[in-house]
């Protein structure tokens, strides 16, 4: 549970804007949770997720979920944030989910950040098909498939921004974000790895939070992977604050 009510009510209303701003190709709404499937593509999309503090999963219905996920080819998967009652949690370890990763959630205010003017910072409303196929053939794994990734981007409804950083005219990184009342989720960051080192990250990302704050967006948020220091270390020189931490876990077999 995030150490004040302030905080416990920005980590509820980022998980429920996350839902929009990474939409899956399908969703099933039981009690306060949300089933996604999207094909496997990434683990939020494909993964089941509360809504609200205290949220939780009997016996019957933790049954359903996972006969629904191995219905579609998948693990079921569960995200433990703050918001699942501890009851639930401890059902879902009791029958043996495993970790698949553990995340933080980081938040920052966007005041005083200005619009980018640089011109190797380039963004569009739409994710066009090169930009697709590049973020794509940064990825590895079930994440390279760029087909899968631009379902999911399709189906952003939100304002949005898709960010390309230009070297002699190529683009060799990206990110996005995407804006709803008043609060941005940045994601998909990469870089080339022939270019990483150089400050392009912080350029990007400092980019699309100049976007959030014209759209009138006050805060910006994201989630990372708790082991991934080098992410880790960028957002918080950026303004980002850990907000509350969460693990996703998978019952395989």
């Amino acid at each position: 549970m995030p150490a004040t009510r302030e905080d416990a009510r920005l980590a509820q209303e980022c998980e429920r804007r996350i839902i929009n701003a990474w939409p899956a190709l399908s969703t099933l709404v039981v009690g306060d949770w949300v089933l996604r499937f999207a094909n496997g593509y990434s683990g939020r999309a494909n993964s089941a997720t509360p809504l609200a503090y205290g949220a939780e999963l009997d016996d019957a219905m933790l049954d359903m979920l996972e006969e629904l996920y191995r219905a579609d080819g998948l693990p079921p998967a569960i995200r433990l944030t703050p918001l699942v009652a501890e009851a639930t949690r401890a059902a879902v370890l009791a029958r043996g989910y495993k970790v698949r990763d553990r995340s933080f959630g980081m938040i920052a205010p966007l005041t005083g950040i200005p619009v980018s003017e640089e011109a190797a910072f380039q963004i569009e409303a739409r994710p066009e098909a090169e930009w697709v196929a590049g973020v794509a053939a940064l990825q590895s794994g079930i994440k390279s498939h760029a087909g899968n990734l631009a379902a999911i981007l399709e189906r952003i409804r939100l304002p949005a921004a898709f960010a390309s950083w230009l070297v002699e005219g190529e683009p060799v990184g990206f990110g996005m974000a995407v804006a709803e009342r008043g609060m941005a989720e940045i994601g998909l960051i990469c870089l080339d790895p022939a270019h990483r080192g150089k400050g392009l990250g912080r350029r990007i990302v400092t980019g699309l939070m100049g976007w959030a704050g014209a759209t009138g967006s006050h805060s910006a948020y994201l989630q990372v992977e708790q082991g991934n220091t080098v992410a880790l270390n960028l957002y918080r020189s950026l303004g980002f604050r850990q907000l509350y931490a969460y693990e996703t876990r998978l019952r395989e077999g």
